[in-house]
């Protein structure tokens, strides 16, 4: 046990500022020479890591570039069940030396990734989150750097806010004192695509309060997990606390579940695939331990409600951008639009005309890239024929679709008549857009129904409107409808911080990244009393006679 000399206080908090990348700039330079290199680079033999060091397997998979389905960037081993198995028990091993561990040791781990992150590790993680999960370097920079640095600066400043939360009241002669201890087992982690940043929320939150981590990266983002797993090494997290095994998700969750010291699931992903976890939790139940946590952020079909008295134009624009910012394949990304018939021309003008000159493409002046894998672009591309098809819908711009090379699907302007069509209620998770028009009287209790009710999603959402009755109507009837709600600005975007990020009903358990109350899910108190007074009867005063 280390010893504890002093109260420390935790550097001060403060968020990551986000580099531009403009033309001529050092960071741009710097930047395009690691994008090249790594496109020039031979494929990266990437194996799961147990207790610090890697483990072959007899199974493999590629790690395509959506950009060039030619390119490989890794060759990784996925962990079997043998493997999977051993990095529990090295978990559970290296456990009672981390959760002994002051916090602000803990915290000196993460403090150090974070500088790790800032400079030695920046334009490497950059390139393979660029070139690995299809973004630019604006979308890239805000992700892996900005918001991987926030998470690993925020969360040791709310455990120690946490660790500071004791009773109130002692009573003459007693000392009453609560301790954070972590849970009893090991935390799952199971990571999506889409951000860099989420695979350092997902294993990071459980660790800082001493829990360890058994961790299946995605397969889409392997080799930017793979470079995070290394800078947490680098840092100094001991072995075995945080344990990467990438693989097949099937297999690797069907031997994670088995286990009776499962603690908790830290999910990110589908809606379905969180529910059959849950549903295999609930009925495996007797056998674990103690009840496994279930954390989960899942889908979402957002949606921007625009107001007569809105700015149309700005409307407009935060909608493009909230639709097709990284081809829509974000949790938060804009799905669904309402627009009122009186506005709906100029609406439409401007989505039309703004979204043709979205360029697509590799290159640092493109807005656009490609979905993330074959199977989204089938599905994607599948929904977009669906479109064509349906009467009761109008392509306002792009459907065309192109898997020659990189996997290109053109932002998607939809109008749909229907206000109960598919288009307005079923994720599509790629870059289109549903556009409803709705005549301007039925604005009100009508309409916030509808919205309300024609999904089972309720993650992100937006009003526009100048008029301040309007927007204080629409926060009030849209409570449930979404866990983060924007006025007058794009439904994308959170930061740690700033917006706490989750949602609820279908799209997850609205725990908010980042935050203390996602850190209160991965701790399970201890109570303690001490007496340091003594009793020579057992009898009350009110027993006496």
């Amino acid at each position: 046990m280390s010893a504890v000399l002093g109260a420390f206080r935790l550097p001060a908090l403060a968020t990551e500022k986000f580099t531009t990348y403009e033309p001529a700039s050092q960071d741009r330079t710097e930047l395009s020479k690691a994008v090249d290199q790594l496109k020039n680079a031979p494929a990266r033999d990437i194996r799961p890591v147990v207790n610090g060091e890697p483990v072959p397997s007899d199974h493999s998979f590629d790690q395509l570039s959506p950009f060039n389905q030619q390119h490989v960037l890794a060759r990784v081993q996925g962990a079997s069940a043998t493997t999977v198995q051993e990095a529990i028990k090295g978990a559970l091993a290296a456990k009672a030396e981390w959760l002994a561990m002051p916090l602000h040791q803990r915290a000196a781990v993460f403090y150090r990734a974070a500088y790790l992150f800032q400079n030695d590790y920046k334009y490497q993680m950059m390139a393979a989150t660029m070139l690995g999960q299809g973004k630019n370097a604006y979308q890239a920079d805000i992700d892996c750097i900005a918001e991987s640095i926030d998470f690993l600066r925020t969360f040791p400043t709310l455990a120690e806010r946490m660790y500071q939360e004791q009773p109130p009241f002692n009573a003459p002669g007693v000392w009453n004192r609560s301790e954070v201890r972590p849970l009893d087992g090991f935390v799952y982690a199971i990571c999506p695509f889409n951000f860099t940043a989420l695979a350092v929320n997902l294993v990071l939150a459980p660790l800082i309060v001493g829990n360890v981590v058994v961790w299946k990266p995605s397969p889409g983002a392997v080799l930017s997990s793979w470079l995070f797993n290394e800078i947490m090494i680098e840092a100094g997290m001991p072995p075995g606390v945080m344990q990467f095994i990438p693989g097949d998700a099937e297999a690797i969750t069907k031997v994670v579940l088995a286990n009776k010291h499962l603690s908790a699931v830290h999910f990110t992903g589908s809606t379905d695939v969180f529910q059959k976890i849950y549903a295999s939790v609930g009925s495996n139940i007797t056998s674990y331990v103690s009840y496994p946590r279930m954390i989960g952020e899942t889908s979402g079909k957002n949606f921007h409600l625009i107001h007569k008295s809105a700015n149309i134009r700005n409307a407009a624009l935060k909608t493009i951008r909230a639709s097709f910012e990284y081809q829509g394949q974000k949790c938060s990304a804009c799905s669904r639009a309402y627009v009122p018939r009186s506005c709906a021309d100029e609406f439409f003008e401007t989505l039309a005309a703004e979204t043709k000159q979205l360029t697509m493409g590799d290159n640092f002046t493109d807005f656009c890239g490609p979905v993330i894998s074959k199977a989204a672009y089938q599905r994607v591309s599948g929904f977009i024929s669906r479109a064509i098809k349906d009467e009761t819908v109008e392509i306002i711009a792009g459907g065309e679709c192109d898997d020659s090379m990189g996997l290109y699907i053109r932002p998607t302007v939809l109008k749909v008549k229907d206000a109960s069509s598919p288009f307005l209620s079923e994720e599509i998770f790629g870059p289109v857009l549903a556009v409803h028009v709705y005549e301007d009287e039925s604005f009100g209790p009508e309409l916030y129904k509808t919205i309300d009710e024609c999904s089972p999603f309720a993650l992100t959402g937006a009003i526009f409107a100048k008029d301040r009755r309007v927007v204080a109507d629409a926060i009030e009837h849209l409570r449930f409808s979404a866990g983060n709600f924007y006025i007058n600005d794009q439904c994308t975007g959170a930061m740690p911080g700033h917006q706490p990020f989750g949602g609820s009903r279908a799209s997850g358990t609205n725990d908010k990244a980042g935050t203390f109350t996602l850190l209160q899910r991965f701790v399970s108190a201890r109570t303690i009393k001490e007496n340091f007074g003594t009793i020579d009867t057992v009898l009350y005063p009110s027993n006496l006679e």
